[in-house]
C-alpha cells in the first residue's frame, strides 16, 4: 500500500474511536496531488464538518513538507482538495466534547472544522501541526525582509 494510506491506518489503530471510511480512496486522491518534490510527514483522518452526529463526509489531512492537503473522494463521482499553505494558516483551535475532539484550522478564506476525532489524538495532531506552521512562518517572514 502507499504511505499515506499505512500512515492513516496507523493513526487509525493507534486512535480507534474516530470515525472514518473509504481511507483507501481518500489517500488516492491526495496521491494524485502531491507534487514530486513533497514528501508525507504525517497523516490522519477525520470528518469535514461542524456537527458531530454528520459522519458522513470522512476526509484523509495530510501535512506534508509544503502544506496541508485535505482530500475526500466522493461516493459516486468525483472528488474534492483542499490545499492549506503555510502563508495562509492563522490558527488552530481543539475542542473536546464528551465523546470526540475537533480541530479548527482557521485560514484567512475560511475556517476548516475537522471533527469526530479520538479525544485523545487532539494533543497529537494539535502538537504536528502547531510546530510545523510556526516553522514555516518563520520562513515566509524571513523571506518578506
Amino acid at each position: 500500500m502507499s504511505k499515506c494510506y499505512d500512515m492513516v491506518m496507523n493513526f487509525k489503530k493507534r486512535y480507534p474511536l474516530t470515525i472514518v471510511f473509504r481511507l483507501n480512496k481518500h489517500c488516492k486522491i491526495i496521491e494524485k496531488h502531491l507534487n514530486p518534490d513533497e514528501e508525507i510527514l504525517y497523516a490522519f483522518a477525520a470528518q469535514k464538518n461542524a456537527h458531530s452526529l454528520d459522519f458522513w463526509n470522512t476526509n484523509v489531512i495530510v501535512l506534508t513538507n509544503k502544506r496541508i492537503l485535505i482530500g475526500t473522494k466522493r461516493i459516486l463521482w468525483g472528488y474534492f482538495l483542499v490545499t492549506i499553505t503555510p502563508d495562509m494558516f492563522n490558527d488552530l483551535t481543539v475542542r473536546k466534547g464528551l465523546i470526540w475532539g475537533s480541530i479548527v484550522v482557521d485560514t484567512i478564506k475560511e475556517k476548516v472544522i475537522l471533527s469526530n476525532i479520538d479525544p485523545n489524538a487532539l494533543p497529537e495532531i494539535e502538537s504536528i501541526i502547531s510546530e510545523y506552521m510556526m516553522e514555516e512562518k518563520k520562513k515566509y517572514a524571513s523571506q518578506e525582509d
